[in-house]
Formats: structure tokens, sequence, C-alpha cells
């Protein structure tokens, strides 16, 4: 899509458009981050079969207790729709490979990023993206864990990754409050392609790797992404960002 919104439809009219139907909650209890978890558990699991089922029907795993978690909740029925997470290198173990650096680790382009010289007090990986199913029934989406494209009424139709993009976004937001400077993915071709439309740029550091479908390892420069975002989906992120960063304020 370009920078350019189709006739009739302003900035504040798109930027609400997506307000009235989702909002962000960064989980930051252990009940939020629960209902992160139990949402993995029915996507990864019990969904697209990527992970075992649990009698406790959450997924989890050791990267949980250093990462920042966020949830998307509908605003209609209030039940949460998906969810990110943000792994942050481990604290106790600063030099502990993250998990792109141990997937990835024969195809990284050393040319472009040097695991071994990257500042860890600067850098995370985007993971466990998840949106439920009801929100992926479009051809191509069943088999993935998150959405390409959504439609939400507004008028002439517009097509966007809404709850993929308003996760990423949050995770953005997330990364700012904690000064991290440099975000890693490993990046499905089509979701990069797609939110790279809209300014959320994302640069290949290797070749593909197969992990759950084709991915490609890719850095995100936080500060780039916020400066090179189209106009319009600057106020998407401004009205995460700020609840966002509410939560963060009253966490602490």
């Amino acid at each position: 899509m370009s920078e350019t919104l189709p006739s009739g439809i302003s900035i504040a009219s798109f930027s609400e458009g997506y307000r009235k139907f989702f909002e962000v909650v960064p989980a930051t209890t252990d009940q939020l981050k629960w209902h992160s978890y139990h949402l993995r558990h029915e996507v990864y699991a019990r969904e697209l079969g990527w992970e075992p089922i649990r009698a406790d029907e959450i997924e989890t795993d050791s990267h949980d207790r250093h990462a920042l978690h966020c949830l998307m909740r509908a605003v209609a029925t209030h039940m949460f729709v998906g969810c990110a997470r943000l792994i942050l290198p481990d604290p106790a173990n600063p030099a502990a490979p993250l998990p792109f650096e141990t997937n990835c680790a024969e195809q990284l382009d050393v040319g472009i990023i040097d695991p071994a010289r990257l500042d860890r007090s600067r850098i995370a990986e985007v993971s466990r993206l998840a949106v439920v199913g009801q929100y992926r029934r479009r051809p191509g989406e069943a088999g993935t864990a998150f959405t390409i494209n959504d439609e939400f009424g507004i008028a002439p139709r517009i097509r966007l990754p809404y709850l993929t993009l308003g996760l990423y976004l949050a995770l953005i937001a997330q990364a700012r409050w904690h000064k991290v400077e440099t975000a890693f993915v490993l990046a499905e071709p089509a979701l990069a392609r797609s939110i790279g439309h809209l300014g959320i740029h994302m640069r290949a550091i290797g070749g593909p790797v197969e992990h759950r479908g084709q991915r490609i390892p890719a850095m995100m420069d936080i500060e780039t992404v916020v400066t090179e975002m189209v106009p319009y989906i600057r106020p998407f992120f401004d009205t995460i960002s700020a609840e966002v960063n509410r939560a963060m304020e009253a966490a602490t």
C-alpha cells in the first residue's frame, strides 16, 4: 500500500477504525502473562500442532522469565485475540544466545551482524506472535500463527495486518521503554513484505531457515522504524505507545 490513503479516508478515521476494534494490553502481571501463555497454547499446540498439548493449557519456555509480553484484546468481547513477546537477554547470563542466534547460527551473515560483537544490553528478539484462529480464516493463513490481512468495516475496504501490526507496534513501544536499540526476528517472508510497506522495515541478516515454515533472520533498528512509519500508521503507534507507557509506569 502506498503512503497515501484512499480518497475520503483521513488519517484520523483510519486510526479510529483500528481503535474501535482492538486495544493493546501489556502483560505486566502474572495473571496477564497466564493469558498470553494460554493463548499461545491454543494457537501453537491445539490449532497448529507446533507444540505439545499440555494438561495445564499453557505454552511457555525458559525465555519467558526474561521477556516482555503483550496481549491484544477485542473491544467488543473483551477477549484476548493475539499475543507476542520480546525476549531480552538473560540478566543472569547476558552472553546466553537468543533463539535466533541458536536457530540461525550457520546462516547468519557476520558481515552484517556478528553476534559476538553485539551490545547485548541493547538487543531483543520478537517471538511467539500468535493470533487466535477465528482471525486467521483467509486463504493461506490457517497454517500460520498470525494474520496478514484484516478487514474491519473501513470503506472503501482497506486490507492491512491490523492485529499483527498492532502487536509489532506494541513490542516496538516496549523496546523503546527498555532502551532496546535493535530487535531481531525470524520473519515469515510474506509478513515481512506486508509490514515493510508500512515503514516497518526488516533487514535480512542471513539465508532462509526452516522453522515452522521458511523464515528469514532479520533485524529492525527501533528508532529507524519509528522515524520511517508511513503517516497513517503513526497515530496507531502513538496510541499504542501511550498505552504501553502507562502500563509500564504502573508496573514499576
